[in-house]
């Protein structure tokens, strides 16, 4: 396979089968397989198991390939996302791992095969059914992040001796000024300097420091990561959410951005998503102007991040025309936004 991005190790089938051998003994072979599309970062595979079962095979970059700060060690975080859900928020369907590997004499880089669940992405069943309700859904989705947002961890941040600190605002600013190194390393050209992005997040500390539970958070969660099926009476059922590599600890209210990608949440009140969230949430949640700012930080960090990431993924304005302009727009309203006076010093 040869993917988009440079990120992407292409794979033969013959890698597969020596990959599936490693993991699961010389007695297991492959059936079927090929390549799935939708990510951007890792070799996503589908494979058939000559044993009976499905499963998907993630390959990690190869070495020598430049990746942004946080995306160190991602297919290894996606293994432990996987494993924790599982045992602490066992209601929420994430794919089980089947085997992590990481052998230098099998690969120069780690893999991660899990099973595969049944469904598709809700992208792929609004392209096939256009006129299809996806409304229940993302209200499965959003109690299904509710039993997320229940674990706990020990630090905000990323785990695994990776960026994090002892507070959220913290976390919060070190992930942020990774990203600024990133956009240096790669010369991205921002809207934001470091020197105003650090006052930002100072008028705002109040707020980042009333966070005071380290949260399991997902991070990614748009609609291509939520897996679903009709059932037998037509209506639209969550049936997996996948691709955990990127989750952290911190503000459960960082898990509301992406589900209403390039929009404001708070301004959708009857989002079935935040309909979902807020029937499964003690205390319920209230969008006061304390979590409006957070949302408009955390938008202003996702934003950036997906502006950083284009040339690591050789993202031009030849192969994804208006991008680079969409996300600037985009970012300069959460900075004018948040440049403007509270409303009310609520957190």
């Amino acid at each position: 396979m040869s993917g988009a991005s440079p990120t992407q190790r292409r794979l033969a089938r013959s890698d597969v089968a020596r990959l599936v051998a490693a993991s699961f003994g010389s007695g297991v072979g492959v059936a079927e397989c090929g390549p799935m599309g939708g990510g951007g970062f890792a070799a996503v595979w589908w494979v058939d198991l000559d044993d009976g079962r499905r499963a998907v095979l993630k390959v990690a970059p190869p070495p020598d390939v430049p990746l942004l700060r946080y995306e160190q060690g991602m297919i290894a975080a996606e293994a432990r996302y996987f494993r924790l859900v599982a045992a602490r928020a066992p209601r929420v369907p994430v794919p089980p791992v089947l085997h992590y590997g990481a052998d230098p004499a099998v690969l120069d880089g780690d893999w991660l095969f899990t099973g595969r669940l049944p469904g598709r992405s809700l992208p792929d069943l609004s392209r096939q059914r256009p006129d299809i309700d996806s409304a229940p859904v993302r209200a499965a989705f959003g109690a299904a992040l509710a039993d997320v947002h229940a674990v706990t961890g020990d630090r905000f941040g990323y785990d695994d001796g990776r960026t994090g600190g002892a507070t959220w605002r913290g976390a919060f600013t070190a992930m942020l000024d990774d990203l600024l190194a990133d956009a240096a390393d790669w010369a991205v050209e921002l809207p934001v300097t470091q020197a105003r992005l650090h006052e930002l997040v100072g008028r705002h500390a109040d707020m980042l420091d009333a966070v005071h539970r380290p949260a399991l958070l997902h991070f990614d969660g748009w609609d291509g990561n939520v897996l679903a099926e009709p059932g037998a009476d037509g209506v639209l059922r969550m049936t997996g959410l996948v691709d955990g590599e990127r989750y952290l600890f911190g503000d459960p209210v960082l898990d509301l951005v992406s589900p209403a990608l390039y929009r404001r949440i708070e301004d959708e009140p009857e989002h079935p998503f935040l309909r979902g969230y807020a029937a499964a949430t003690r205390p319920p949640l209230v969008l006061h102007d304390g979590i409006r700012r957070r949302l408009a930080l955390y938008r202003l960090h996702l934003y950036l991040l997906m502006t950083v990431e284009m040339p690591s993924r050789s993202i031009t304005p030849q192969s994804n025309p208006g991008r680079y302009e969409r996300l600037a727009c985009l970012l300069e309203e959460e900075l004018t936004g948040l440049g403007r006076p509270a409303a009310t010093r609520a957190v």
